[in-house]
């Protein structure tokens, strides 16, 4: 045969592929390009008035056998199925919560940009333009106090003529959590550490879902 493992603790102990099993998958590949393999299944057929006689069969109709074999298969789909619908749920779930994140991310990163400040010096093209409602709105490190301050921040005075609006929007509504169905997401502040329990309650540097569930690719949605 073929060795495939020897254990090299053991005297003589190994894996080996049969030599038959190895000719026969040579002479398959060099004839169809390709493996064919044994297969076991249920082949269905008409039930003719031979088969009908051999087996007693006297009235028309479903057999025993073909009851048993049909809902055999119907087991056998459904249970290929039903982890296959729970996968595809959940990867949909998993595409939306990514996007979400990214939208609200985006928000505060832009809100950063242009209310920053850090404590009494104010940087940010619109906390200079705004200084009072530039501390009602950020954090002494320029990011929004609340996710309810994307929905919109008040614009005073000449900002508010130049831009032709008095409101300056960040966000059209919170997004939904999709693993929860709410707005429920896990707030962090800038102070905070990464794996900090509890919001501080004074800025949102970051944000996340709730709960430790594993991602199909073994991450931690509290993670992302």
């Amino acid at each position: 045969g073929i060795n495939t493992a020897i254990v090299s603790s053991g005297q003589g102990i190994g894996f080996a592929i049969p030599i038959n099993m190895a000719r026969d998958i040579m002479t398959q590949l060099i004839a169809r390009g390709r493996v064919v393999r044994g297969w076991l299944g249920v082949v269905i057929q008409d039930l003719t008035p031979e088969l009908a006689a051999g087996f007693g069969v006297k009235e028309e109709g479903v057999t025993l056998l073909e009851l048993l074999v049909t809902l055999a298969i119907l087991m056998i789909l459904a249970s290929v199925a039903m982890p296959l619908t729970r996968v595809s749920a959940k990867r949909a779930q998993e595409v939306e919560l990514r996007q979400q994140l990214r939208v609200i991310r985006a928000a505060i990163d832009l809100f950063k940009i242009e209310w920053n400040r850090e404590g009494d010096v104010l940087l940010g093209t619109l906390c200079v333009k705004n200084k009072l409602t530039c501390k009602d709105v950020s954090g002494v490190y320029g990011h929004p106090k609340s996710l309810d301050v994307l929905l919109g921040v008040t614009l005073g005075g000449q900002e508010a003529v130049t831009r032709g609006t008095t409101v300056r929007r960040y966000l059209r509504k919170v997004p939904i959590n999709p693993m929860t169905g709410k707005a429920d997401w896990v707030l962090r502040c800038y102070s905070d550490p990464p794996d900090a329990q509890s919001w501080c309650g004074s800025d949102i540097y970051d944000l996340s879902t709730q709960g430790q569930e594993l991602a199909l690719d073994g991450t931690k949605y509290r993670d992302w």
